[in-house]
């Protein structure tokens, strides 16, 4: 059955034993998407989509005042809707990303919505499942749920003592754990991969990821996760495998490196048949004005180069943040968990003996530090190998030198 909109020339060839007719549900791939007014015509007299002619009713309050900050978003169309394609921002993304072009890039209302609307394309609900390996980032499972799909369950392998004692663990994926499980359920249709993980702050080797991508036992989608990929080093990211996998899809998003988390733009990169299904199946104008405004200055070359400087200052502030966390080991914080490839890190909290991770304690110590002393980090102390674990965001150099004070005094007292 052809995809509606995909030219020809755009059809799958690589992975061989990949179909993606037999990846996307039939509905989907019978689907005629909705076509909105812009889609024709966005410039003329435009009479044609219903909307307000008289431009937008936001005044001036009585005194006169306006929020200045408002201005240039009130100068923008915002009676009209918004552009349904936005090539211009895939075209910016698509060359920082190295990837041939606009139809390998999906904007999605943050990395949330992909991750929902590729549930719904592959997988049928209360009948397949999509694959996850905990610890991980918990919207795939609420996702799961509210589509009615089943999970599988391939936590990551914890080496080392997690922590317990003081020393680090790390996490690794289960590449032949993840294949023995896909042999056992053909019902698997999807397997969403988070790199560098969510809590974990580890990087998944490209090696493994090509590993299941080639597996010719497994005839669904891998969806790899990359929202903190741009702190994890060069040449680490997914992106580099599209060409070669139509089964692949790789999520990013302007959340984390480029500051931009309330903007809710997320980013989906994979060959041309997968993106126009996406596209197909998507709301008619899910991406907004304003934030298509914003991206585009986001995505400009000197906003670039200014997103990889504060990068690189992250990257060498989480370093710092690490040898002061060092020095609360005496009153029982453990090393790192992790490999510590995001802007973030996690750390242990031990029992006051120091012997184990504690995750009563941590907790503790999380609620004391949000309550009463204005620090709020994340307890993750219930996620699997993450006991006792506290995960603190990278900051600056001056909320830092906070943290510490504020974490030492707490935990002589709990």
């Amino acid at each position: 059955m052809p995809i509606h909109g995909l030219p020809d020339n755009l059809k799958v060839t690589r992975p061989v034993h990949f179909d993606i007719e037999q990846a996307i549900r039939p509905n989907i791939l019978a689907l005629h998407p909705y076509r909105c007014a812009r889609d024709d015509y966005n410039e003329g007299i435009l009479l044609d989509a219903n909307e307000n002619a008289l431009g937008h009713s936001i005044m001036k309050t009585s005194n006169g005042d306006l929020n200045p900050n408002l201005q240039s978003t009130l100068d923008l169309d915002l009676h009209r809707y918004p552009d349904p394609s936005h090539d211009t921002i895939k075209e910016r993304i698509a060359a920082l990303r190295s990837v041939p072009g606009p139809n390998h890039i999906f904007l999605g209302v943050g990395s949330d919505e992909v991750i929902d609307l590729l549930m719904r394309v592959c997988v049928t609900p209360a009948k397949e499942k999509i694959l996850i390996t905990p610890p991980t980032y918990g919207m795939y499972g609420v996702c799961a749920q509210i589509n009615d799909v089943g999970v599988v369950k391939c936590p990551l392998e914890l080496s080392g003592n997690g922590g317990e004692g003081g020393e680090s663990g790390r996490f690794s994926l289960r590449v032949d754990e993840i294949k023995k499980a896909i042999d056992n359920d053909h019902t698997i249709k999807l397997i969403i991969l988070c790199s560098p993980g969510n809590p974990t702050g580890t990087l998944i080797p490209l090696s493994s990821i090509r590993s299941l991508l080639e597996y010719d036992r497994f005839k669904g989608i891998i969806a790899v996760d990359e929202a903190y990929i741009d702190f994890a080093g060069a040449d680490s990211s997914a992106v580099s495998l599209v060409k070669d996998y139509a089964n692949l899809i790789v999520l990013q998003t302007l959340s984390k490196s480029f500051g931009l988390a309330a903007i809710r733009l997320g980013i989906a990169i994979a060959q041309p048949p997968l993106i126009q299904i996406l596209t197909n199946t998507k709301a008619p104008y899910n991406i907004s004005t304003p934030t298509a405004n914003l991206a585009l200055s986001a995505l400009s070359p000197n906003s670039v180069s200014s997103m990889h400087d504060k990068v690189n200052t992250l990257i060498s502030s989480r370093a710092s943040l690490i040898a002061s966390l060092a020095t609360l080991a005496p009153q029982g914080l453990g090393s790192p968990i992790g490999a510590n490839d995001a802007n973030f890190v996690m750390v242990p909290v031990l029992s006051k003996d120091g012997g184990k991770a504690d995750s009563d304690r941590a907790q503790r110590i999380y609620r004391a530090l949000a309550e009463e002393n204005g620090v709020v980090v994340r307890f993750r102390g219930n996620e699997p190998g993450c006991a006792g674990c506290l995960r603190i965001t990278v900051g600056s150099e001056e909320e830092h030198k906070i943290v510490i004070e504020k974490l030492a005094e707490v935990m002589k007292i709990i």
